[in-house]
């Protein structure tokens, strides 16, 4: 017999819903936030497992890659499409978002195809083919949209052929996450390596070091103060959560990384490796060297 699970996924829990193929429930539980806990707890059960079943979200990609890695059929489902089926429970839990998760993949409601840029103009094409007020109205939006494209894609090249023939970039994009973007960016924003007497430094320049108040007897940390250049510290959050969930070359700053994201949950892991990647971009550009991956330190060469 074949059984379906749904996964109700939060950033340091995941609940698990089993159901065969009448839509009983056959087991329920909660395992950690990570592919490997998941499956391990799947595994324990020898089942067929047809469909596994999460919602597309931040750390989507990560859970969906590790899961297909240990040979289970991994399923997105749009959280819109979710959103219609539950809006009407009368308790809203992540049980029951589960057992939501794990009805659709029983009775096969998917992503309705792959997103990608290729298609999507000839599907609104189509569409909109009946509806000749609507399509008056998206046409020239769609020629738009175009045009936009077309000169993002113009200055995407102007940008990579300047990280290309930029000495510094290329070695800071030797780091683990690192990419031309992320590059360049650190590369305006910090401007000079000699304006930081340590490389630790960047973290709290660029806010995202803990902030802290202490009068009298009180003595506390709390959240990032989020000082300094918002543009650099999202760019740097984007890379960091990128190598966590994306990346799928083993390095320091990555292990590093899960092994935070196991005892403080994910949040935090790409928080802290944000950080570490500042202070690393920083050591490769003072000193003029280049990440060196065989490493147990995720330092310069």
């Amino acid at each position: 017999m074949k059984h379906y699970v749904g996964l109700d996924v939060s950033l340091a829990e995941t609940a698990i819903c089993v159901v065969d193929e009448d839509g009983i429930i056959f087991r329920e539980g909660v395992a950690a936030s990570d592919p490997n806990d998941i499956a391990d707890w799947l595994e324990r059960l020898d089942l067929n497992l047809a469909r596994v079943g999460l919602e597309a979200g931040a750390t989507a990609a990560w859970l969906y890659n590790g899961l297909r890695k240990r040979g289970l059929a991994a399923i997105c489902i749009d959280p819109r499409r979710l959103r219609a089926l539950t809006k009407t429970m009368p308790i809203k839990n992540d049980r029951n978002d589960a057992r939501a998760i794990a009805g659709c993949m029983r009775v096969g409601i998917k992503l309705a195809g792959r997103i990608t840029s290729g298609p999507f103009e000839g599907r609104v094409l189509e569409l909109i083919e009946n509806v000749p007020r609507l399509a008056a109205m998206v046409k020239p939006m769609l020629i738009a949209r175009a045009a936009l494209r077309q000169q993002c894609a113009v200055l995407h090249k102007m940008m990579m052929d300047m990280v290309r023939k930029d000495e510094t970039c290329r070695r800071l994009m030797t780091i683990p996450g690192v990419g031309a973007i992320t590059a360049v960016t650190y590369l305006t924003t910090i401007d000079d390596p000699a304006r930081f007497e340590r490389s630790q430094d960047v973290g709290a320049h660029l806010g995202l070091t803990p902030k802290k108040y202490a009068s009298g007897e009180v003595d506390r940390n709390s959240g990032i103060s989020k000082c300094g250049d918002v543009a650099m510290r999202s760019t740097l959050y984007q890379a960091s959560l990128a190598l966590l969930t994306r990346s799928t070359k083993n390095s320091a700053i990555r292990a590093w990384g899960l092994a935070v994201a196991k005892r403080r949950g994910l949040r935090r892991a790409v928080v802290a490796v944000a950080r570490k990647l500042a202070i690393v971009m920083h050591r490769v550009w003072a000193d003029g060297t280049e990440y060196r991956w065989e490493s147990k330190a995720a330092t310069a060469n």
